[in-house]
């Protein structure tokens, strides 16, 4: 606030005067309203992109990054500062004294790592740049870690994602990778390329010092069972907090589920509890919501999380909601998307529920499903879920899969129970080919290392699926 307090942002909410309050917390809180993508965009960020300075932060942005599309607008951009990409390294490098807690080889420190992540080749916009916020990152690595960085500033620059693809893997034997870092979907694909097109039985044939897995973006747990058999031996692996807004954590402790948030790194909590007084039956905040600080959570509730930063973004909720595993070590896991939850009829279906559910079909029925996603809909003038999963699997028994799913998310969640016999009717599975995923992700634009496939459909991103699904992979919806 003190740096920014001359800023477009700080003159219009008083700073100043906020910073001089003998109480300045409460009445920051009071003073500046809860801000989504849409609203700062449309009252602040507008004019960044039209290339005015010193709207929210004191400079002129030069990099914006691109989000994944799961959030309420298709093509986000946030701004990226450079004290934010200061912030990032800073991140990166306790994360890396912090794996000094695993149990990793000492030489694993000193061999390659590959960050399967967005092109640096950035779109030139005018006065600025934009691309995927790893592909910024990237871009800006520091001098010192560029001869660790795999694939290479040469391949990293290509804009096309296949095109990346295909060289990595031809190139693969000639790096000696110790950690990959990427989300799991895109990371399982390249590696599992890898040991196809080498004729390899694993991926440490290839890379026999690969002893860690950083990962991100998703939960990893629908994918840990078949990245499992791409391995020769254990590795680590270690969760991350990232996104196009910041780098907000990483696992520090080894044996725990839990990601430790960095609180001294140019960003500022806040945490709303995800409830009906908060939030609407859309996943929409209300007006003046109740915000707790990092030292006032309680484990076990479950929050939105709202952020200051120093890339000018104020108050501003980025979607994600979380529940504190340790509060004491200010350690989160998090359970869901404000938008990306299902609540036709008070089941109250998080993406935790969901996960733990395709685990379970996985465990049970030993199948790989990469991807799936959820909808609902009103149905003989009560309500259903329709699941679509992706496995390559034959023969897969979609009434098996059913009925695991609902047994499954009646053990975990209460709410979900009570619905299945009352106003939540039926539930309905799709079985298909992983591959109608990807090709959705490339016909909209999002094939790619940092795209994700959102696990709940919904308004218009449901009809859009549907009519994809029937027209261009010829499946029934």
């Amino acid at each position: 606030m003190e740096k920014a307090k001359h800023t477009q942002f700080g003159e219009h909410y008083q700073f100043e005067d906020i910073l001089h309050a003998p109480n300045w917390v409460a009445r920051f809180r009071q003073s500046v309203p809860v801000h989504n993508y849409n609203k700062m965009h449309a009252e602040w960020w507008h004019k960044c992109l039209e290339g005015e300075a010193n709207v929210s932060w004191p400079e002129k942005i030069k990099y914006f990054a691109l989000s994944s599309g799961t959030s309420e607008s298709a093509s986000k951009h946030i701004p990226v500062t450079r004290d934010m990409l200061r912030t990032v390294k800073k991140v990166g490098v306790k994360q890396l004294y912090s794996m000094a807690n695993f149990n990793v080889p000492p030489k694993s420190f000193t061999k390659g790592i590959l960050m399967l992540g967005g092109t640096t080749s950035l779109f030139e916009k005018g006065d600025y740049y934009e691309g995927d916020m790893s592909g910024i990152q990237a871009k800006n690595i520091p001098k010192w870690f560029r001869r660790f960085y795999k694939p290479g500033s040469q391949i990293s620059r290509k804009p096309n994602w296949e095109q990346r693809i295909k060289l990595i893997v031809r190139k693969a034997p000639q790096w000696d990778v110790g950690t990959v870092c990427g989300v799991p979907a895109w990371v399982q694909i390249v590696l599992e390329e890898i040991i196809k097109y080498h004729n390899v039985k694993h991926i440490h044939e290839i890379w026999p010092n690969l002893a860690i897995y950083i990962h991100g973006g998703v939960s990893f747990e629908p994918y840990r069972e078949s990245f499992q058999r791409l391995l020769g031996k254990p590795i680590t692996f270690i969760e991350t907090y990232m996104a196009s807004e910041g780098s907000f954590g990483f696992q520090a402790r080894p044996g725990v589920k839990g990601i430790k948030l960095v609180l001294n790194t140019g960003i500022f909590y806040e945490f709303i509890p995800f409830n009906e007084e908060n939030f609407d039956a859309d996943g929409e905040v209300k007006p003046n919501p109740k915000s707790y600080m990092i030292h006032e959570v309680v484990e076990d509730q479950e929050y939105a999380v709202m952020l200051s930063t120093c890339s000018g973004a104020w108050r501003y909720l980025i979607g994600d909601v979380v529940k504190f595993t340790s509060v004491k070590e200010h350690e989160i896991v998090i359970v869901g998307r404000t938008k990306q939850f299902l609540s036709l009829a008070g089941e109250h279906m998080s993406i935790d529920n969901m996960n733990k559910a395709i685990d379970t079909v996985q465990r049970k029925l030993g199948i790989t499903i990469r991807e799936f996603t959820v909808a609902g809909f009103q149905y003989e003038n009560l309500f259903a879920h329709r699941w679509y999963i992706g496995t390559d699997a034959t023969n897969v028994d979609a009434a098996k899969v059913r009925e695991i799913i609902d047994q499954t998310l009646s053990d975990v969640n209460d709410d979900y129970a009570v619905e299945r016999t009352s106003a939540l009717k039926e539930i309905f599975v799709e079985i298909m080919p992983n591959q109608v995923f990807l090709d959705y992700l490339r016909c909209k634009g999002k094939e790619g290392a940092m795209n994700k496939f959102p696990r709940v459909l919904k308004g218009e991103k449901l009809k859009d699926w549907e009519q994809f699904l029937i027209t261009k992979a010829g499946v029934k919806a």
